[in-house]
């Protein structure tokens, strides 16, 4: 628990802890540094060897296997991931997995791994080692090897291709699932209504052999439950699925060809919509294999093929491996923030940022019981400067540069256009996607946090010749039509989700057939969407004209709502895409001050409470990633890095800069340091589906540097006491221009 034997009052509190500055600007000097030539940052999203195995089973199918230094170099990474039972874990701090194993083993012996090699050997060892052995796979390892003819497509789940062409009105029509869902349904129900399988080989008949070896349940045999089920399908499942099974005994010819092209279409259709790359590296892979299932001479499978190394990463160390997205605007944003959370300020006029209480330097800064205080803009950025000069040193000048090609790489990469030939289900132009511009998949949380960015810079003093010009400014048909993006995304219980609105109930979760993936059937809201999606419109607020205004206006009070109403008994909140509650607590009080919340409401306190508790002894937070699979709070031993800043911006927004538990989780930062001016990392800090643990490998260098900088804000000399009784739902009209009506979503 908490120490709260370092506290300081009185005069002192504007004293920030020693070496916050030092810290601080040696975390931004390590940004500085690490950004790429055309003005973004990314860091790898790390996954398991899981992609990297459908990646060669893929390209083994499509007769295009690695040459000799890619064979290499993913044979590197497989003996990297290896735990030391010879197997493959699901995230780099996970047990040996059935599933990673099974698919690491083929994906070995596609490769061109001899089984007697001591690779090969000791994933075999394991496997049969196991109750069930390769049988124990869930079903989505079941599809994997389905495809390579290994087991028959009666062991695998029903995907029935004629789901989709039911009525859109229909409950259990796909378009209802969730983007990432939706997409993989649509391939896979091709092939698995066209019984697609790789054509036999001697290493596949190899295969079956080793994986399925003597009498019991093998390949033709009933599934066994393994350890990577997570999901355990019910009533309702199993009855559904034994319909569909039915079907697939019975189903008429006509409408299984009719609805293998209704499906081949919409892949199709993905190509044309992404021409670039996909949603996925998962999707893409799957996409690859109907255009070869239909036509292995389709003129876009050529295309689809290449656009696969864009998911791939490759280092000396660690080998080619393939990650399941990339972070390129979402890095990029939280970079931004960073630079500017300490030192610029930022300035008055149409360009500057709407604030809620307690928000003047940036997002979400609280004035907590003990004070912290916030002032106007001008007054902030004075702040900003007489730290620096406290400090005996001024900011590194390379940081106006650097951020004005961040906004210029953020401001390309919002999307303008969409060459789907069918209209999308959501809401595409002017969003920005997780990844890049190229892609014509927006979040609403990626969406509201390049928004939050841009206009940080845009409003950013002190950056003299470096500033952004005006003429480069997102304009009011940029700023509304990101607001229609992330209204579009608004749920009926005034949370946000991700890529879609929610477009069934609770009840469709209970037909999830992935067994290992938990919340991937509907595009539920978030706590961390609705976080970043108030932070953003509140900042837009007084750009919007009046009928904008009270669209977003609306949307802010029910997403506030929301954020209450999923507060835990204890004042925590629970994660969907990062580890866990540490970083919920992040996003839920940055939305909530930023939407006018006081620190002293009931919610605000109950956070800070759990907040308090929560802290180790040595100042930090540390959260292990079996809490996103227990659904409780489960602390680590020792303190991250990421977290321990999640916690602290949390704290600033609800306990103030002065408390001892911010003071100490800062003063944890600052002498955990590494020399590079980063803090260590490569322990799993996001969360994909419940149950797929994530690397964001900048995690640990932007947040602590945001957590510093905004402390170092909160405490500069000259910073006023008291909130400002700024409410984002009152904020100040701006002049107005016409917006010509917005084109049909298909228009170029």
């Amino acid at each position: 628990m908490a120490t709260l034997d370092t506290a300081t009052s009185g005069s002192a509190a504007f004293m920030p802890v020693p070496g916050a500055h030092r810290a601080y600007e040696a975390a931004c000097a390590r940004l500085l540094g690490l950004q790429h030539e055309n003005g973004a940052w990314e860091g790898e999203m790390e996954w398991s060897t899981m992609i990297l195995s459908q990646y060669v089973i893929v390209l083994h199918i499509l007769e295009r296997l690695p040459d000799e230094p890619a064979r290499q170099a993913i044979l590197q990474c497989f003996r990297k991931a290896r735990t030391t039972e010879g197997s493959w874990g699901m995230h780099p701090q996970a047990p040996p997995s059935a599933y990673a194993t099974t698919l690491a083993y083929v994906a070995l012996r596609l490769l061109g791994t001899e089984p007697h090699d001591s690779l090969a050997t000791g994933a075999r060892r394991w496997i049969h080692a196991q109750p069930g052995g390769a049988g124990a796979v869930p079903q989505w390892g079941f599809f994997w090897l389905a495809v390579l003819g290994l087991v028959p497509y009666r062991q695998v789940a029903p995907v029935p291709p004629e789901m989709m062409l039911l009525p859109r009105w229909a409950p259990l029509h796909p378009e209802r699932l969730l983007g990432w869902t939706r997409m993989l349904y649509q391939a896979m129900a091709y092939l698995y209504g066209a019984k697609f399988h790789a054509a036999p080989s001697p290493v596949t008949r190899e295969l079956r052999r080793e994986l399925f070896p003597g009498p019991g349940p093998g390949a033709g045999g009933p599934p066994v439950r393994g350890t990577d089920v997570y999901v355990a399908g019910g009533r309702a499942l199993r009855v559904l699925q034994w319909c569909l099974r039915g079907w697939e005994r019975v189903h008429s010819r006509h409408l299984r060809r009719a609805a293998l092209e209704r499906c081949h279409r919409a892949v199709v259709d993905e190509q044309h919509a992404s021409p670039h790359h996909g949603l996925s590296s998962v999707n893409a892979l799957v996409e690859c294999l109907v255009l070869f299932a239909r036509d292995r001479h389709d003129p876009l499978l050529g295309d689809a093929v290449a656009r696969l190394g864009y998911w791939c990463w490759e280092d000396g160390d660690r080998g080619l491996r393939v990650c399941g997205d990339r972070s390129i605007v979402w890095d990029t944003s939280f970079a931004v923030e960073a630079l500017l959370a300490g030192g610029a300020g930022s300035g008055p006029g149409p360009q500057g940022l709407g604030r809620g209480p307690g928000q003047g330097p940036g997002p979400g800064r609280g004035s907590g019981p003990q004070g912290s205080g916030s002032g106007g803009p001008g007054e902030a950025a004075c702040a900003g400067r007489e730290a620096d000069a406290a400090a005996g040193r001024e900011p590194d000048r390379r940081r106006g540069p650097a951020l004005n090609r961040a906004h210029a790489f953020l401001r390309e990469a919002q999307i303008t256009t969409y060459a789907g030939r069918v209209p999308p289900l959501r809401t595409v132009r002017h969003g920005w996607a997780f990844s890049d511009g190229h892609s014509r998949w927006p979040v609403s949380d990626c969406t509201a946090e390049a928004v939050g960015a841009l206009l940080r810079v845009q409003g950013a003093t002190g950056l003299g010749a470096h500033g952004v010009p005006a003429t480069a400014h997102l304009d009011r048909r940029a700023l509304h039509g990101a607001m229609n993006v992330m209204l579009d995304r608004q749920n009926p219980d005034g949370g946000f989700g991700t890529l879609d609105r929610r477009r069934a109930g609770d009840w469709m979760e209970a037909l999830n057939p992935t067994e290992m993936f938990a919340g991937c059937m509907v595009d539920a809201s978030s706590v961390e969407c609705t976080g970043s999606a108030l932070t953003a419109l509140c900042r837009m607020l007084p750009l919007l004209e009046p009928a904008a205004r009270r669209r977003a206006g609306k949307a802010i009070a029910r997403g506030t709502a929301y954020v209450r109403a999923s507060q835990n008994p204890d004042g925590s909140f629970s994660g969907t895409w990062g580890i866990n509650y540490t970083y919920a607590a992040f996003h839920a009080a940055r939305g909530l001050r930023a939407a006018g919340v006081p620190a002293g409401d009931p919610a605000l306190v109950a956070l800070a409470r759990w907040l308090r508790e929560s802290q180790l002894k040595d100042g930090a937070w540390g959260e292990d990633w079996r809490s996103c699979l227990e659904r409780r709070y489960l602390a680590l031993d020792r303190g991250l890095p990421e977290m321990t800043a999640w916690a602290v911006l949390a704290g600033l927004d609800t306990l103030g800069p002065r408390h001892p538990v911010v003071e100490n989780g800062v003063r944890w930062l600052c002498t955990h340091q590494q020399g590079d001016g980063s803090w260590a990392g490569g322990h799993v800090n996001g969360v994909f589906f419940t149950t797929m643990m994530l690397v964001y490998h900048l995690y640990p260098v932007y947040f602590p540097a945001m957590a510093l900088g905004r402390y170092l804000r909160a405490v500069a000399p000259f910073a006023p006491s008291t909130s400002s009784a700024f409410s984002p739902l009152s904020a100040p009209s701006t002049p107005s221009t016409r917006i010509d009506p917005e084109e049909p979503e298909g228009a170029p």
